[in-house]
């Protein structure tokens, strides 16, 4: 459906994400992975989605010289907001426990834009989900990091796995959003730069 309205389009995902890789192909959509490496620094005064969106932003710029007139290249990023601070990735897994204990009994935000850059035009998107954890004792968190290694997932978690079906009491807003990818939004962005061209 959308990958017909789009067959005109060269969808360029730069991410290394398989969560990510997974919901573009859940959707049916062509694409090609391409990867460029930024430095992911932001000014220290933004906050939430004007992180996020400044990063999601600033991983295009490497592809900008290179861009031609059918493609649409895809960048993100996400974060999680706790108590007024960004948290992105953990270090090592000493740095993961202490991240997933800060966020035990707690509500927090997950935070993802997502920038849609063509040649002559960028367009930026970003949604907010609230995650409740219960309790979680050091035992639960420890056999989770030690089990499963989530040194590549922001706030040291996947919502997705076993953290996720223990641990988690509710959540507010999208699912897919938590384990790495507003697709709604993806979809509904895709659809309107389709109709505009």
């Amino acid at each position: 459906m959308l990958n017909e309205k789009l067959k005109d389009f060269n969808i360029i995902l730069a991410s290394a994400s398989p969560r990510r890789h997974a919901f573009l192909k859940a959707m049916n959509l062509d694409f090609e992975i391409q990867l460029k490496p930024v430095e992911e620094i932001y000014p220290s005064d933004l906050k939430k989605e004007a992180i996020t969106d400044f990063l999601a932003k600033l991983k295009a710029e490497p592809f900008l010289e290179s861009l031609q007139h059918n493609d649409i290249l895809i960048t993100s990023d996400t974060i999680v907001w706790l108590d007024d601070q960004a948290i992105g990735k953990p270090k090592d897994e000493a740095d993961a426990f202490n991240m997933i204990k800060s966020l035990s009994n707690k509500t927090h935000e997950v935070v993802t834009s997502i920038c849609f850059t063509q040649k002559t035009e960028q367009h930026i998107v970003n949604t907010i989900t609230k995650v409740t954890f219960k309790s979680l004792s050091d035992q639960e968190i420890q056999y989770y990091v030690s089990t499963y290694k989530p040194l590549d997932k922001a706030g040291a978690y996947g919502i997705q796995e076993w953290i996720g079906a223990i641990g988690i009491t509710s959540i507010e807003g999208s699912y897919n959003n938590v384990v790495g990818l507003p697709t709604h939004l993806l979809y509904k962005t895709l659809n309107t730069i389709a109709d505009r061209n």
